[in-house]
C-alpha cells in the first residue's frame, strides 16, 4: 500500500473536530501514515497540541494565520514560542500573506510584521514553516530573500503561484504543497507551473476541512455530516477561504458544505 503524508490540514477546525478521530482513523486505513495539523491563531494552538499528543500521526504547526493577525493578544509571541519550545517536532505555521478578499480585512502592514516575525523565528528555531499567500508572492519571495534561506525548508501551501517564480523559491529551500485548489486553475497554467517544480519538491496536501478538488464522481471523496452545534459562520467558511482567483462556483465541489 502507498504511504502518504497529509502536508497541510486543519483538523482541529470547529467543523470537524468531533469527527476528527474517525477522519485519522480512516485515513490510516487507506495509507494517510502523517498529517501536519496547522493551527491559524492563539485560540487554537491548544488543541493542536492537545490532537498531536493523543496521535502520533500528527504533526503539530503552530502559528498566526494572517485572517486572525488583528486577534493577536499582546503576549501572542510569546506565546508561540513556548508552544514551540515545548513541543519539538512541531513546525511553524500556518504563517503568511493574504491580499485577497478575506485578506484585504486585514492591514497589510501588520501582516507583514507578524509573518516576518514567525518566519524568523521558524529560522531561528531551525522549524519548517507552513506559509499560506493569496495575491501576494511578490511580497512573499521578497520577505523570503531578506531572511532566508531556510535549511529547515518552508512550504507553500497550496501553491497557486506562477511556473517563473519556482526557482526563485526553490533556492530558498520552499517546497511545493498541492491541494484541491489546484484542480481550478486553467489546465495550460496549471501544467506549466507543476513541470517547473523538482519532483523532489512536490508535496500534497487536503487542507481539510477546505480545498475539495472538483471532481465529476463524488464516489471518490468522503464526506462527513455538518455539525449543526457549529456557528453557520465557520460552517459555511470554505466559501471565503476559495484562492482569489477561482470563483467560489468553480473552486468548490458539490457537497463542500459538508
Amino acid at each position: 500500500m502507498m504511504k502518504l503524508f497529509d502536508a497541510h490540514c486543519h483538523l482541529q477546525d470547529p467543523r470537524i473536530f468531533k469527527v476528527a478521530p474517525e477522519l485519522i482513523k480512516t485515513a490510516l486505513e487507506i495509507g494517510v501514515v502523517h498529517f501536519a495539523v496547522n493551527g491559524i491563531s492563539e485560540k487554537d494552538w491548544h488543541l493542536v497540541k492537545e490532537m498531536s499528543d493523543d496521535y502520533p500521526s500528527i504533526v503539530p504547526c503552530f502559528g498566526l494565520h494572517p485572517w486572525f493577525v488583528g486577534e493577536r493578544t499582546d503576549n501572542w509571541l510569546n506565546s508561540l514560542k513556548d508552544f514551540l519550545r515545548a513541543t519539538p517536532s512541531a513546525a511553524v505555521g500556518e504563517i503568511g500573506l493574504d491580499k485577497g478578499f478575506q485578506g484585504r480585512k486585514t492591514d497589510f502592514i501588520d501582516q507583514v510584521e507578524i509573518f516576518r516575525q514567525q518566519l524568523e523565528l521558524a529560522k531561528e528555531l531551525k522549524r519548517p514553516a507552513s506559509i499560506h499567500c493569496v495575491c501576494a508572492f511578490g511580497d512573499l519571495l521578497q520577505i523570503m530573500k531578506t531572511i532566508g534561506p531556510f535549511p529547515a525548508g518552508v512550504i507553500l501551501h497550496s501553491y497557486l503561484g506562477s511556473a517563473e517564480m519556482v526557482p526563485e523559491f526553490t533556492k530558498l529551500g520552499a517546497y511545493f504543497s498541492f491541494s484541491g485548489f489546484l484542480m481550478s486553475m486553467k489546465e495550460n497554467k496549471a501544467k506549466k507551473m507543476l513541470k517547473a517544480v523538482p519532483s523532489e519538491r512536490i508535496l500534497l496536501e487536503t487542507d481539510a476541512p477546505d480545498a475539495l478538488p472538483k471532481v465529476h464522481n463524488s464516489d471518490t471523496l468522503f464526506f462527513i455530516d455538518t455539525d449543526l452545534s457549529v456557528p453557520e459562520e465557520l460552517r459555511v467558511r470554505g466559501e471565503n477561504s476559495t484562492p482569489s482567483d477561482v470563483s467560489p462556483s468553480e473552486g468548490l465541489s458539490p457537497g463542500a458544505s459538508d
